[in-house]
Parts: structure tokens; sequence; C-alpha cells
């Protein structure tokens, strides 16, 4: 039987992301991986009727469906995965890229709470997602359903390895004359610590200084390596500018 191609459809956003991320360079390439990021799904109208939420508060974990908008339209069926080093390629429907026919991603973020005070505001922990994305669909998770510890993971069978981070003094001081010291400092430890380098730069242990921008601070670091193992430090704190 003949398949027609079939017609094309728009979505329409049911929300939008507000997160600890306003940049996409340096968030974990998976959710879950820093759970001190903070992030509030809002609802728009006509979907942010607090009826169209109710029960949802009795799960603890939501799916969010969304739109990788800041990745280009473009495609290819061959991408470079960060987990092989950013220099073997896979097919990109074996791999999780951002770069995707339909820029679809579909994450797993833990629910803190509901807030229908004025419309609908979800608490989320440990999103992935950059400031501004658009939410298309929201699902509760269902464990007994949708976890298989017993499943391959192809290139990807574990979480990947940490890096140790430190801090200068410098950005310690700036860090301790902050309202949210403790929970940005966590923050910076636990993006940090999952090596937001490009892969194929990873080898490259000079004292080149990448920036990476968590809630309102850009943060500086670097990398250097000691008996084999890579540190990543922290060597300032500076206030964002737009």
């Amino acid at each position: 039987m003949h398949n027609a191609p079939a017609a094309p459809f728009t979505l329409t956003p049911v929300g939008y992301v507000e997160s600890d991320y306003p940049d996409k360079f340096g968030i974990p390439r998976q959710p879950g991986l820093a759970p001190a990021a903070e992030a509030s799904l809002v609802l728009v109208a006509p979907y942010n009727d607090p009826l169209s939420v109710r029960g949802l508060d009795a799960f603890s974990h939501i799916w969010v469906s969304f739109i990788f908008h800041q990745s280009p339209e473009r495609w290819t069926p061959l991408v470079r995965p960060p987990r092989l080093g950013g220099n073997q390629k896979v097919g990109v429907f074996a791999s999780r890229s951002t770069h995707r026919p339909n820029r679809l991603g579909l994450s797993l973020v833990k629910l803190a709470g509901i807030d229908t005070r004025q419309g609908v505001r979800l608490k989320l922990e440990g999103c992935d997602l950059v400031s501004g994305t658009p939410v298309v669909d929201i699902k509760p998770y269902l464990p007994w359903a949708e976890a298989r510890p017993d499943a391959s993971a192809g290139f990807a069978p574990e979480a990947p390895g940490l890096l140790q981070v430190s801090f200068r003094q410098q950005a310690l001081e700036t860090l301790a004359a902050r309202a949210d010291s403790a929970t940005l400092q966590a923050l910076i430890i636990q993006v940090l610590g999952q090596d937001p380098r490009p892969a194929y730069k990873q080898d490259d242990e000079s004292e080149r200084v990448y920036g990476v921008r968590l809630r309102d601070v850009d943060v500086k670091f670097c990398a250097f390596k000691n008996d084999e193992a890579t540190t990543l430090n922290v060597v300032a704190i500076e206030r964002a500018t737009p």
C-alpha cells in the first residue's frame, strides 16, 4: 500500500519555561543531572485554567514535551554525540541531539509544586531547559510503565562521570555576598561537574577560560590536570550583562 506523506500540522505552545539557564551553553545534556537547577513552567491562555492541572499534584515527576527553539531548523541524518567525544557519528534517530527534523524534545523532570493563584505555574527541579523554551505538552510520569532498569542504553549505558570543581577565593567571596549563595554554588558544581566544554576540546588543558551563564551571573572557569585527573576551577563570578 502506498503511504502518502502526512500533511504538515502546527504545534501550539501550552506554556514557556523560566529557568536558571538564560543561555543554552552549559545546560546538562540530560534532565536530573543538576538537581539544584530551579525552573517554572508557566502555562498560557487558554491552557492556564487551573482545571487543566487538577490531579497533577499527585504525581512526583512529569514528562515535558518541548521545542528546541534555539536549534537551527535544518537537520542532517548523522550527528556527533558528545558522549562519543564529538568525533564519531551516529544516526540522528539513534541520538538525543537537539538538531532534529521537527526540533522536538522530551524531558523528565521533578514536579516540586503547582501555583494556581494567577493562572498556572509549575515549579520544576532538575530541569535541563533554557529560559524561553516553548512547551507543547505535559504528561504525568508512570514509573511502573516507563521505568525499565534492564533496558540497554547503547553508547550511553550510565550517567557520565563527574569532574572535580574548585573555586578561587575571589569567586567564593562573590558567592558569600549573595542571598542564594548555597543554591548557586551547588548549581555551579553540578553544572560544571558535567564538563560543559565542547567534547572535541576537552583534551586541551590549557588555561583557556570558558564562561557559562547561570541565573544572573557569568561563571568563568578553566581546566587543569593534576595526577591525570581534570579539575574545573571557577576563577570568577560576574554579574551578567545583557
